[in-house]
């Protein structure tokens, strides 16, 4: 039954999200720009009863997939701006935001192993 309130509050976040967006386009982005998945997902976790730790890694692991979310929307934007289809631009900035998350990782971890 959880699962059943959580799906139902989640997909009115996103409706509603989306109504405005098509509406006010402008003020939809500003409005999903907001990390609206990120804090509904730690809510979910600490009503579920996980401990401090759990929410404090899951917020470090948000953080850490933050710069290549940009990216995605990067791409996805400027694609979109050249009349690339939607599905392609949206393909486009996957392949930006796995390959910044790999960069990103190999980077991290050459520098862990200088130091």
């Amino acid at each position: 039954m959880f699962i059943v309130m959580k799906i139902v509050a989640s997909a009115i976040v996103i409706g509603a999200v989306t109504e405005i967006s098509r509406r006010f386009p402008s003020y939809g982005g500003v409005i999903a720009a907001l990390p609206l998945v990120s804090l509904l997902s730690i809510i979910w976790l600490y009503v579920q009863g996980e401990q401090a730790a759990v929410l404090s890694k899951f917020a470090l692991g948000v953080l850490w997939g933050f710069p290549a979310t940009a990216v995605l929307l990067l791409i996805v934007y400027f694609a979109l701006q050249h009349s690339v289809h939607l599905f392609v631009s949206i393909g486009l900035g996957l392949g930006g935001w796995l390959l910044f998350l790999t960069v990103q990782n190999a980077v991290i971890d050459y520098i862990r192993s200088a130091a």
